[in-house]
């Protein structure tokens, strides 16, 4: 990246830039609950695939 493709984002606002589709910042409990889906899901398979 050189610094005339670099230079528009930098200088950009922090309320101007483009969301990459996440969850919304005052979404935190949408996270935790999910993220704690995942390990139990993991942790399932893993049970039942005998790895470990």
């Amino acid at each position: 990246m050189t610094a005339d493709t670099a230079a528009p984002t930098a200088s950009a606002p922090a309320g101007n830039l483009v969301r990459t589709g996440g969850p919304k910042e005052d979404s935190a409990w949408l996270e935790h609950v999910l993220g704690w889906t995942l390990v139990v899901v993991v942790a399932m398979f893993v049970t039942q695939v005998g790895w470990f």
